[in-house]
């Protein structure tokens, strides 16, 4: 079992099915700023369902990160196949991102698939988020243009 991790005045720690609609609601929150780069509340992300993200706690690793108050203010998804890793919902609450909380929260989802390859995914428009995850160690690897607004950029590790 991996153990959790004390970050600060908050732990890290693997989400129970309980937690899911807590961490539905984060997601609601803090990809608002996502939302706003695109003028558009019609993302992926603000229009997942429950159903979708329980499928996803039973097919991978959900980990959450919790306040002094046992309140989620971060979270961090991955499943794997074969030996990639695939990294999704990186989230912080808006009230505590540029924190280093990001991080944490991806440096501990990497500790449950030790010796794997890992990749992710984001916008060419979400800057911060680009720049978190070369100063982690991922590489560009593929861009993928869906609308002329929205090109994602692929990264690896």
């Amino acid at each position: 079992m991996i153990k959790e991790k004390k970050t600060e005045n908050y732990d890290i720690i693997r989400a129970e099915k309980a937690d899911l609609p807590e961490i539905l609601k984060l997601q609601y929150l803090a990809y608002q700023s996502e939302a706003a780069l695109f003028g558009s509340k019609d993302i992926p992300p603000l229009k997942e369902t429950i159903s979708e993200v329980e499928k996803q706690f039973e097919n991978g690793t959900i980990l959450k990160m919790i306040d002094e108050n046992n309140k989620i203010i971060g979270s961090v998804r991955a499943h794997s196949d074969d030996n990639r890793v695939h990294i999704g919902k990186l989230m912080v609450h808006p009230d505590h991102q540029k924190k280093g909380y990001g991080k944490k929260l991806l440096l501990e989802i990497e500790k449950y698939y030790p010796n794997k390859r890992f990749e992710l995914f984001t916008s060419t428009r979400s800057i911060d988020n680009i720049r978190l995850y070369k100063k982690m160690g991922y590489k560009e690897f593929k861009e993928e243009k869906i609308t002329d607004e929205l090109v994602f950029i692929y990264l690896e590790k």
